[in-house]
């Protein structure tokens, strides 16, 4: 989700992480994952828009004390959404907010993060394509809003530069692609499937060259980067059903699921969950990048997190901004961790 976009289709949700140990380089393990942390945290949603609309790199401070404050409520991660054009240097964002100095002021706040106590998970967010069908919010080429998928363009170069900058951080987390839905251009269901793994040709009707998830863990793993990535399914990352079938291949079998998951979705039952979520939950780490409702309350969040604690799941909440709790869903109303009726509803859950 992101301040631009209300959270329509975005879903948070909780996962079973499996990554290194935090105090282990991420790079250093081979082979398959092991189930050694248990993530709970936030969204820390700026980085995304503020830079391509010329406003900055944050939405509100990154300083210690910022960082604290959201230490304070018993978190250790922040998922931080990135743009593509702004981590390139492309498209004319101004030079101030892109390139090295986007770049750089991404990786001093990882740091922060870590010498916090706070595993970072870092996702694509807004990237390039041209896309006026529907859930679009934007008719630009460039990374100024939420695309369907990722573009075969840029988007396997941003991970490899991403992915060469942070393989050598321990607890730094890779999320491929914030919410897919393929779905809404290709008509047919298992070929959205196979669209979202495979890219090109198995996207027919897609304005613009589309890149598989398939080739961005390649793109990942051919900079010897090991860290633990996380792949959303489709329709906003809610539908899991078919991504053991379609699941991108690993070599270094160090990936799985993220799930997002919103009162507005269309997978809010416990009876789906049960279905869907649990079984993928149980052969790969399952992590659940989003969580939220737009209402300010937070009922269907009680209920979805005691679901996911029974589980021992991991799970983040959207989002860590002083926005409207309805529209945004924000957990906060200033930078000191000052909850809203939502905010403090989920805090509750964190002890």
């Amino acid at each position: 989700m992101s301040k631009v976009r209300t959270r329509v289709g975005a879903v948070i949700a909780a996962l079973f992480f499996l990554l290194p140990a935090v105090a282990a380089p991420v790079g250093a393990q081979t082979g398959s994952t092991q189930a050694l942390s248990r993530l709970r945290g936030v969204n820390r949603s700026g980085t995304e828009f503020m830079c391509v609309q010329n406003r900055g790199i944050f939405d509100g401070p990154s300083d210690s004390a910022s960082v604290t404050a959201i230490q304070s409520w018993h978190t250790n991660v922040v998922r931080v959404p990135l743009n593509e054009d702004c981590w390139l240097g492309l498209n004319g964002v101004n030079s101030a907010y892109s390139g090295e100095n986007y770049r750089s002021a991404i990786a001093n706040y990882v740091s922060l993060l870590r010498s916090k106590g706070q595993s970072a998970i870092l996702e694509l967010h807004w990237s390039d394509g041209t896309y006026t069908g529907n859930g679009s919010s934007c008719s630009t080429y460039g990374a100024s809003c939420q695309k369907p998928m990722p573009n075969s363009t840029h988007t396997p170069d941003f991970w490899k530069s991403v992915a060469a900058r942070f393989k050598s951080a321990s607890g730094v987390i890779f999320d491929l692609f914030n919410e897919p839905f393929p779905n809404s251009v290709v008509s047919d269901y298992t070929q959205a499937w196979k669209c979202w793994r495979d890219g090109g040709s198995a996207c027919p009707g897609f304005p613009y060259p589309v890149a598989g998830m398939n080739s961005l863990v390649q793109a990942v793993r051919s900079t010897g980067a090991n860290n633990f990535i996380m792949v959303g399914g489709l329709s906003y990352a809610n539908d899991l059903s078919q991504w053991l079938t379609y699941r991108p291949s690993d070599p270094m079998g160090n990936l799985g699921a993220s799930w997002h998951s919103y009162n507005f979705n269309y997978c809010v039952t416990a009876s789906c969950w049960n279905s869907q979520i649990a079984p993928v939950a149980a052969q790969v780490p399952l992590v659940v990048g989003e969580l939220g409702e737009n209402d300010c309350g937070h009922g269907y969040i009680d209920t979805l997190i005691s679901w996911l604690d029974s589980r021992s799941l991991s799970y983040l909440a959207w989002t860590w901004n002083t926005w409207d709790c309805r529209s945004g869903p924000s957990l906060i109303t200033n930078y000191n961790g000052t909850p809203t009726a939502y905010g403090a509803g989920f805090r509750a859950h964190l002890g």
